[in-house]
């Protein structure tokens, strides 16, 4: 039997923004095993890092005995949900969701256990939505739908209002996902269902209809969306979504998103994504009070963060790269590994016959980097011992770089005192 107050533990972390009944969850889960799923989207072959808060609940849940399930909404996902979206998405064929769907599951099973007693299950709800013909969806579940109550939904009184309105597809959307608590209910005994707070109408949905067609008490839990202090949703950067697919975000991109988490929004990060211990975070806390400048809570947050999504290695890289855009050596790095740490920096492409005959003078290749305007600024820089080549200090005035130069297969590093970066690319 479950004996962790994990009711207590989901308050402390601030990760219950709304519970349909607190009193008789909280029974519920002292009382043993219980079954709990979550919903994804498979709009994308890869979650992101919004899909973490979701991810880690599940696991939260399955650490204090219960059995988790991840469903994948390969139906839902040809619809649409329309809960905390201003306008209708493009339905995805059914050849992309699909590609979508093993992509996210992969990515899954790594979060989860699919083994032991509180084994994961790793669910579809394409599975029994494929074969239900429109009529039989009707007779069976949609009776069931009080439109009055559908209207009366936020969710769907937001986009009523909206310019873009809601299409009858959309509006439908929340009797799949009701439909999908009432076939888990059924077939695995899951009562619990969990998700962000955008999914607040839908929840309580699927709680009525489980009412209506098993005559089952039902319960929702929902927590708070992973936003910054201000609102804005985190998880995205100029450069788009950050994502839990390393190829799609490398460890270095991932490690450095949570490294530079504003002191306003850390602590938070640290309590809805990580599995740190309260008396750790508390001491996180008071550093970050008396001494914002070391960034201790940002380190803990970015290590334990890329550790866990993208293993020891993964972590490893991070922190090199990390030590080579502060000045550490520069070793068996590839093009796209430089490039990728010093993706904000200047860049100019040369031809690689510069590095031939009799080679690159360094009073050249400053000025090609744009890191000196002159030959004179750039003999200063180097006189003045403020010149480097791949991070190692250039004190020789005469000094001509050849290919053996290269940091990597076609990049030069060149740097101006202690931050003032540019590469030179040889092609």
């Amino acid at each position: 039997m479950p004996t962790d107050d994990l009711i207590a533990e989901l308050r402390w972390r601030g990760l219950i923004h709304q519970t349909t009944d607190e009193a008789g969850l909280d029974q519920l889960l002292k009382s043993g095993q219980q079954t709990v799923y979550i919903g994804f989207d498979p709009t994308a072959s890869s979650l992101h890092v919004g899909s973490m808060m979701q991810l880690m609940l599940l696991r939260r849940f399955q650490k204090a005995g219960h059995r988790p399930i991840a469903l994948v909404g390969g139906a839902t996902g040809m619809i649409g949900d329309p809960s905390g979206k201003s306008e209708e998405r493009n339905l995805l064929s059914a050849e992309q969701l699909q590609a979508n769907v093993a992509g996210v599951e992969a990515q899954m099973r790594r979060f989860l256990d699919f083994d032991g007693p509180n084994a994961a299950l790793l669910l579809n709800n394409y599975e029994w939505m494929q074969g239900y013909s429109y009529l039989e969806f009707l007779r069976d579940v949609g009776k069931n739908f009080p439109v009055g109550a559908m209207m009366g939904k936020e969710s769907v009184r937001a986009r009523l209002g909206s310019d873009a309105g809601l299409s009858y597809t959309e509006f439908s959307y929340m009797l799949l996902q009701a439909y999908d608590f009432v076939q888990l209910c059924r077939e695995h005994g899951c009562r619990i269902q969990a998700g962000g707070s955008d999914q607040w109408g839908n929840v309580t949905a699927g709680i009525d209809l489980g009412r209506r067609m098993l005559g089952e008490q039902l319960f929702g839990l929902t927590a708070p969306l992973l936003t910054t202090s201000d609102g804005k949703k985190m998880g995205k950067t100029e450069r788009g979504a950050i994502w839990l697919d390393a190829e799609r975000t490398s460890p270095y991109a991932f490690y450095q998103y949570w490294i530079n988490v504003g002191d306003d929004d850390v602590m938070r990060c640290i309590a809805y994504l990580t599995e740190i211990e309260q008396d750790e975070y508390n001491g996180l806390a008071d550093a970050t009070k008396n001494d914002p400048g070391r960034n201790e809570a940002q380190k803990r947050l970015a290590s334990w963060m890329t550790g866990f999504v993208h293993g020891e290695d993964g972590l490893a890289s991070a922190e090199k790269a990390t030590k080579i855009f502060f000045g550490g050596d520069i070793e068996d790095v590839s093009d796209a590994g430089l490039v990728e740490i010093f993706a904000d920096v200047p860049s100019k492409e040369l031809a690689t016959s510069e590095l031939g005959g009799e080679g690159l003078w360094i009073i050249d290749a400053l000025q090609h980097a744009g890191l000196a305007k002159s030959g004179g600024e750039a003999r200063r820089t180097v006189k003045e011992g403020g010149a480097y080549i791949n991070n190692k200090r250039v004190t020789d005035m005469d000094l001509r770089l050849f290919e053996k130069d290269l940091a990597s297969e076609t990049v030069m590093v060149l740097r101006k005192g202690k931050r003032n970066y540019a590469l030179l690319r040889f092609v």
